[in-house]
């Protein structure tokens, strides 16, 4: 397993009995990011089986309260369980302003310390083997981001037979060879990383793109993605009502994942409208046969 991403929530603007808010967990080694925070994502996160606690990072794509008003419960259930280490939030401007304005007049206990990061375009975080990166989108004339996951530091499948025949003492020299990197042993011979690692066929890139009218811009920054999450509030019919109001629709996505030659396409931010998946499907898998609608509580695991 290298990534997981669960759906928390899949509706636009308001919830249904099937559909709570935009969030989705990414789980990586031992790490929780949560990409938006409708209302009740804590509750969602208690019923997926995820700690709260956990969570190291969030980002938010836009003000509009679906993808924020979740960050408020949250920060006050984190305290409540006795959360101590540091939370880093990213989000545009006006969030950060939001955010900054609640926690001082709810007089949130500060127990655990919240770093507060405006976004920008390009790269916002670079961890030691993963990055995210930050894309304006097009949602009318607010500030918004979408945002890319991508795994810099991929490890290839090691042979461990092979290593023990070429007398490699198990412990830091098994590691750096697994890291990419040739070794000297002690009687002076060289082993090429080569000799005992498969190299890795690809390396994990996940883009999300909140809300948005079809970009070309998405193209680019989704370009041989593993898992392209996307906008798809509403079917083909409603195109015209759909990018008037800076969204798109399935069609829309699903042909953004074929220029992009993404190799996943998961439909998100479904309007309240759609009680069926069939008018949101119909068309995409026409266009990219890999496409799914996503569930709350959906999970993928992403290699």
């Amino acid at each position: 397993m290298k990534l997981k991403i669960t759906f928390l929530g899949t509706s636009a603007a308001v919830p249904t009995i099937k559909r709570s808010l935009p969030a989705i967990a990414f789980q990586w080694k031992g790490k929780i990011m949560l990409f938006d925070a409708g209302e009740g994502v804590q509750r969602q996160m208690l019923k997926s089986g995820l700690s709260i606690l956990r969570v190291k990072q969030i980002f938010i794509t836009h003000s509009h309260g679906d993808h924020v008003l979740g960050v408020f419960g949250l920060l006050h259930t984190m305290a409540m369980l006795g959360r101590e280490s540091l939370l880093e939030i990213y989000a545009p401007r006006d969030v950060i302003e939001l955010i900054t304005s609640v926690i001082k007049y709810t007089g949130r206990d500060s127990a655990f310390k919240v770093i507060l990061k405006q976004v920008h375009e390009g790269i916002i975080f670079e961890g030691e083997d993963y990055l995210v990166k930050a894309f304006k989108v097009d949602h009318g004339t607010l500030e918004a981001y979408g945002y890319v996951f991508e795994e810099t530091k991929a490890l290839g499948k090691f042979d461990v037979k092979k290593a023990e025949k070429l007398g490699i003492p198990k412990g830091p020299l098994w590691k750096m060879l697994q890291e990419g990197k040739d070794i000297v042993l002690e009687n002076g011979r060289i082993i090429r990383w080569r000799e005992v690692v498969v190299p890795p066929k690809h390396k994990v890139k996940v883009v999300y793109t909140g809300d948005t009218k079809p970009l070309e811009k998405t193209i680019e920054y989704s370009k041989d993605a593993t898992v392209l999450i996307h906008d798809s509030t509403f079917d083909h019919t409603l195109s015209k009502e759909a990018h008037e109001q800076g969204h798109s629709t399935s069609l829309d996505a699903a042909l953004i994942a074929k220029k992009a030659n993404v190799k996943s396409l998961f439909l998100t931010h479904i309007s309240a409208r759609y009680e069926s998946e069939k008018p949101l499907l119909e068309k995409a898998v026409e266009i990219f046969k890999n496409t799914y609608v996503a569930q709350d509580f959906m999970s993928v695991w992403v290699f």
